[in-house]
Order: C-alpha cells, then sequence, then structure tokens
C-alpha cells in the first residue's frame, strides 16, 4: 500500500492511497463469493453456478462494496500508521479504478491543530469572593415563604400585592393585535409581570368590574411592531385574592425536605444550602473567567468536522428543550454556529493545557465532586454508590475534576486580582454565565 499526504488548506489534509491489483481482485473475488452464496439461479444447481455467470449478474456490486472496504480499511490503517491526528470523518474519491490496474484513491479530512499555549502567567484572572449575609437570608427565608402563599378570595377592591383573576384583550388604533388577549389569566398586582402601567391600572377593580385602561408599549418591547405603542386594554375582572404567608412552622420546613423542628434550624439548614450554592456559583464564576482569559489570549484553528458535530449536539439539546416535537435538522446550522465554535475551541485548548500539563485527575478531587453532588440528595450514599459502580458516569466527573484542577493550576501561576461582591449579584451572574 502506497500512502502519500499533502495540505491542501488550513487543517484540510489530501491523502493519496495506492491499492495493488491483486490485493483489490482478491476482496472482490470473496464479496462474490458472499452475494452468490445461497442464490437460487434458473438454470443451475445450487453451488454449480459457473464464475462467469456470478461475475456477469454481481460483479459490479461486489466490486463497489469490495472498493468501499478498501478504501476505509486502508485510510485507517494509514491513518495510524502514519500517526495523524484525525478530527472527523473523511470522504473518498477514487483516482484509479480500472479492472487489472492498482487501485488508487484520495480520502480529504481535517485534522487537529497543533496548539501552542501561552504561558499562564501571562493571564489577569479577576476572581469573585462573596459570603452569605444575614440578609441575603432574610430575602431568602421571605421568598421561600411567598412562594408558599395561600390565597383566599375576597370581596373587596384590588390592592397591590393582590391576586386577580381577569380576562383581557388588547387594541391598538382600535384593532385587536394577535397576542394580546388571556381567558382566565391569573395576575399578582405589583409583580411586574406586564408592561407598565398595567398592574397599577388595575389596582381598585373589584369582582364583576369591566373595564378599559390606556398604556404604552415600552420602546424596548420584545416584539417590533408593538414598541412604543399606544394601547387599550379591556379588562373584566372574575376574582380578587390576598395573599396570607405561611407560619414557620414544621409542616412548613417538611414541605422542603428539611426536617427542622425550629425556626433557628431552618434557617441554618437554609443557611448550609445557599453557601453551598454560593460556592458551586463562584467556582463556576472563576472557571467562565479563566476560559474566557485562555481563549482571547490563545488562537486556534477550529475543525469544521468537529463544529458540525458540535452543532448536531446544540439541535438535539435545543430539540429535547421543546419536548421533541420537531425533526433537529429542521433547525438552521447557523443559530448554533457561533455558540458550537466557540465550545470546541475551549475543548481544544483546555485538552491541549491538560496534555501539556501531563495531567491526571486526583482521586480526592473526584471524590470531593462525587460528595458535592450527593449532598443535594436526600440519600447521599446511594449517589456514591452509583458512580462507584458506573464507570461511564465517573469517567465524566473524572473530565470535571481534570477540569477544575487545570482551573487550579492556572490560578496559581495566572495574576489573580480578587472582587468582592454579594451573593445575588454571583448566583444572578453564575445563572446567566456572564458577570
Amino acid at each position: 500500500m502506497q500512502v502519500s499526504i499533502e495540505t491542501t488548506t488550513g487543517l484540510q489534509r489530501c491523502m493519496t492511497i495506492g491499492i495493488p491489483a491483486a490485493e483489490v481482485e482478491e476482496k472482490v473475488t470473496a464479496e462474490l463469493k458472499q452475494l452468490a452464496k445461497g442464490r437460487r439461479i434458473d438454470g443451475f444447481r445450487p453451488g454449480k453456478v459457473p464464475p462467469a455467470v456470478i461475475k456477469r449478474m454481481f460483479g459490479k456490486q461486489a466490486r463497489y462494496e469490495a472498493l468501499n472496504q478498501q478504501m476505509q480499511q486502508s485510510f485507517f490503517k494509514a491513518v495510524q500508521d502514519q500517526e495523524v491526528k484525525l478530527a472527523g470523518m473523511p470522504s473518498f474519491e477514487p483516482t484509479v479504478d480500472e479492472e487489472g490496474k492498482d487501485f488508487e484513491f484520495k480520502a480529504t479530512f481535517e485534522v487537529y491543530p497543533e496548539v501552542s499555549l501561552k504561558d499562564f502567567s501571562e493571564l489577569t484572572i479577576e476572581q469573585k469572593t462573596a459570603s452569605v449575609s444575614d440578609e441575603d437570608l432574610e430575602k431568602m427565608v421571605d421568598t421561600l415563604r411567598k412562594q408558599n402563599t395561600v390565597w383566599n378570595e375576597v370581596d373587596a377592591a384590588a390592592e397591590s400585592g393582590d391576586r386577580v383573576t381577569i380576562d383581557f384583550e388588547g387594541f391598538i388604533d382600535g384593532e385587536a393585535f394577535e397576542g394580546g388577549k388571556a381567558e382566565g389569566h391569573s395576575l399578582e398586582l405589583g409583580s411586574g409581570s406586564m408592561i407598565p402601567g398595567f398592574e397599577d391600572a388595575i389596582v381598585g377593580f373589584a369582582k364583576g368590574d369591566e373595564k378599559t385602561i390606556d398604556v404604552t408599549f415600552p420602546e424596548d418591547y420584545h416584539k417590533e411592531e408593538l414598541k412604543a405603542k399606544p394601547a387599550q386594554f379591556k379588562i373584566a375582572v372574575h376574582k380578587v385574592e390576598k395573599g396570607e404567608l405561611p407560619e414557620m412552622n414544621e409542616g412548613f420546613f417538611s414541605s422542603f425536605g428539611v426536617e427542622s423542628k425550629t425556626e433557628e434550624e431552618f434557617r441554618a439548614e437554609i443557611r448550609t444550602n445557599m453557601e453551598r450554592e454560593l460556592t458551586r456559583a463562584l467556582r463556576t464564576l472563576t472557571k467562565n473567567t479563566v476560559i474566557q482569559q485562555l481563549t482571547e489570549a490563545n488562537e486556534v484553528d477550529v475543525p469544521a468536522a468537529l463544529v458540525d458535530q458540535e452543532i448536531d449536539r446544540l439541535r438535539q439539546q435545543a430539540v429535547q428543550q421543546f419536548g421533541g416535537q420537531m425533526d433537529a435538522s429542521q433547525l438552521p446550522a447557523e443559530i448554533f454556529k457561533g455558540q458550537a465554535e466557540s465550545r470546541v475551541k475551549v475543548g481544544l485548548l483546555l485538552n491541549a493545557a491538560i496534555e501539556a500539563e501531563d495531567m491526571k485527575p486526583s482521586e480526592e478531587k473526584v471524590a470531593e465532586l462525587i460528595e458535592e453532588i450527593a449532598q443535594t440528595y436526600q440519600e447521599p450514599e446511594q449517589v456514591r454508590e452509583f458512580y462507584a459502580s458506573n464507570a461511564q458516569q465517573k469517567s465524566q466527573i473524572e473530565s470535571l475534576a481534570l477540569e477544575d484542577q487545570l482551573i487550579e493550576k492556572i490560578l496559581a501561576a495566572a495574576t489573580v486580582e480578587v472582587a468582592d461582591t454579594s451573593y445575588e449579584e454571583v448566583i444572578r451572574a453564575a445563572n446567566s454565565n456572564q458577570m
């Protein structure tokens, strides 16, 4: 087998492979026997069909199948022999395909880029710090109580903070517009869930009232045709309810899966959970910042094949989020291209850094991550046993551990600027993946 490789453009390579005719014919003959095996051919007894007849009937198909196998087998052997770092699957093109002659084909493919990383000491990382204050704890407890508000219907005019059940229909210049109508809509006044002025205008309405209110859509409204437009909404009130916050008792505590007996114990449990969440959020922010600095400091070519694979993954994720009710291929690739390129670049840089540092996942870090996950469940021991008995799942934790170890190594070498911030800002930023 003769092999030659040339660089075409960027990461693309073209490999020319020649296979001796005798080797090709041997494969074609074997394929012919396989295709003819068990076939009944009129005029001949089973097993007595002349080779010339078999070749006339199945020759083209046999050669096609044999050459396809030959191209794949020869290509991947050449990749291994030449120590080519293949990125994605190749495309094959026969260049000499004549019976009796040596077969020759070209394989076009991409390779992984050679990544040359800048020294970690050249990076400057802003690292956020925060703590859970008493005020943060009080806000969280208030939020939990509000989430469990008991609503009681009243025969009174609605006030801010009350909940109303309404029908509404919106009009612009006397014409109803799409998306401006709802029936039996539940709305907490003062929640800010509707456009400015809408909820305030309903304050004072009572059950049975039917009135029209005037509002103006904000200039930055998400629908272009409604931006800054004055509108009228016909409102019909069906119900007014006042909220009653739950008492801080064992029944309330148990609704959150905690076994606290007293308010003091409950608050301590909530603080512990908030601190755990804050630790994860701070780590996420730091990791994102380090990765951002790493990608900005290092240029790397991105194989198109890997980007296409990542686009397919993002498509599948999007379909799952929408309940799997569409064909992923219907989603335009351009929607995901930027995110896919970013993900591939990050993956290449992290892998290159881990390889350059010759890093292996530490058992301590893996155990730490598993324990962190376990503590979020009511039966943590089952989680520990799950990862101990499931090698594939544990390998995913090992990958995360490696990334965390790399982040720690980069932080140790880089210039770190500590910035104190609040619990709320950290959680908000971690949830939106930005700070």
